[in-house]
């Protein structure tokens, strides 16, 4: 669970510690402790710099098909939504007819 005072970096940044993590030679950990930022951070935006550049491990997604994926299932929530209230009304207007 996140704090809501969780410190935001920008892309550039971002870019840069992960060109850090490639040129020097360092671990992940090691460039983060010099940053002073969360391994896990800068490991996970390694990660998705590899997926999006088609290096990361088989299976993971890049960031456009994350996205897409955060989309599709928005849209899928919606369309259950619009079920779920075209259901009731089909019973309603049932029940009303039946009177």
């Amino acid at each position: 669970m996140g704090s809501k005072y969780t410190k935001r970096y920008t892309e550039e940044f971002k870019r840069e510690a992960i060109a850090l993590v490639d040129s020097s030679g360092k671990t992940v950990t090691a460039v983060a402790r010099e940053l002073g930022i969360s391994s896990e951070s800068l490991r996970g935006w390694y990660r998705r710099a590899k997926a999006d550049q088609v290096e990361g491990a088989p299976g993971e997604l890049t960031s456009s098909e994350r996205e897409e994926l955060r989309r599709l299932r928005r849209e899928n929530r919606e369309q259950q939504q619009t079920i779920e209230i075209l259901k009731k009304a089909t019973a309603f207007f049932v029940k009303e007819s039946d009177r």
